[in-house]
């Protein structure tokens, strides 16, 4: 395989559109967990809301380094 086909093969699997749907869900999820960590005064739910956005923030970034490492 030429120098040429596999850039264009990584550009194709890095402009993915399973990739930026995979950082959209994890930009929702991450607004979800603010929202909740600011629109309710509670312990336990700042908790969640916390690990809501640190879920959120995970997947996001999931989907970030899946198109960097895109070969």
């Amino acid at each position: 395989m030429g120098q040429s086909e596999e850039r264009e093969k990584s550009m194709e699997s890095a402009n993915s559109t399973s990739n930026y749907t995979l950082i959209l869900w994890g930009v929702l999820i991450g607004m979800v967990g603010v929202y909740a960590r600011f629109a309710f005064d509670s312990t336990a739910l700042s908790i969640a809301s916390w690990v809501v956005l640190f879920i959120g923030s995970v997947v996001a970034c999931k989907g970030v380094f899946k198109i960097l490492d895109a070969k």
